[in-house]
């Protein structure tokens, strides 16, 4: 289904309009902080990754919709301090998106997606009030997987990366190395390390080779769930727990739920 771009900016007015009656009349709405939304702004960014990453259409929409109700929200905080309002945030984006897109909104060619990759970062190191480094526009709570793999794209998009990519495996070999002498010394402060180095040198085989580090675990996080889900499931069936069989059988079930798999 499409609709015209008047349907949609309708629409979009239609939310600010019952958002601005929420927050008059609402006892709950009323009350509500920047502070206060924050972590439930999480919570929702979590579930619709979660429906991204399940490729489920309705619940993607739905949960669009939380995140977008969210952004509505702080902007009719900022509107109500004086600061700023839903306009000032769009006309914002939509600056900077010309400003970085000069191959479209400008004279500057680029023909492929590796020639914009580029220049990215040159052109946001430009940018009034933007980065002053590289490294300075990853955000700083990032959890740790997808901030390696970011802090790797934008030293490579600055000339710093592998001339051959396969040459990274021998640096992956080296950390694994590296690791198996420090857990013979039992220091766990070292081998913390050096187990960071090898998680990192993992990740910067995944940018090489176009895979996201954090789609793949969490996929394979899935197939465990399903997996082991499956295993308890059998050993419920028998009137028996987990704790009850021994390891061999739960291998069997293991390698019955791999055959269940699509």
């Amino acid at each position: 289904m499409k609709h015209s771009k008047i349907q949609k900016t309708e629409s979009f007015g239609r939310l600010l309009d019952i958002l601005d009656e929420l927050r008059e009349k609402c006892p709950w709405d009323k009350k509500q902080t920047n502070e206060s939304l924050r972590t439930n702004t999480i919570e929702e960014t979590f579930e619709l990754c979660e429906a991204i990453i399940n490729n489920e259409n309705s619940e993607i929409k739905k949960e669009l919709g939380d995140v977008l109700l969210h952004i509505v929200f702080y902007a009719k905080i900022g509107e109500e301090k004086g600061a700023f309002d839903i306009k000032d945030v769009c006309d914002a984006i939509c600056d900077k998106l010309i400003f970085r897109h000069p191959h479209v909104f400008g004279s500057v060619e680029a023909e492929t997606a590796g020639q914009v990759e580029h220049n990215w970062e040159q052109i946001k190191l430009k940018e009034k009030g933007g980065n002053k480094t590289v490294l300075e526009g990853v955000p700083a709570s990032l959890p740790s997987l997808p901030k390696a793999h970011r802090i790797q794209d934008k030293a490579r998009n600055a000339g710093f990366d592998w001339n051959v990519k396969e040459d990274v495996w021998d640096k992956v070999q080296e950390e694994f190395m590296e690791l198996k002498e420090e857990i013979h010394t039992l220091d766990q402060d070292r081998m913390e390390g050096e187990f960071g180095d090898l998680f990192f040198s993992l990740v910067n085989a995944a940018r090489l080779y176009k895979i996201n580090p954090d789609n793949a675990l969490e996929r394979t996080n899935q197939k465990f769930i399903h997996r082991f889900n499956y295993m308890e499931q059998k050993v419920k069936e028998q009137g028996k727990s987990l704790k009850d069989i021994r390891l061999e059988e739960m291998e069997e079930y293991w390698q019955e739920a791999k055959t269940t798999e699509k």
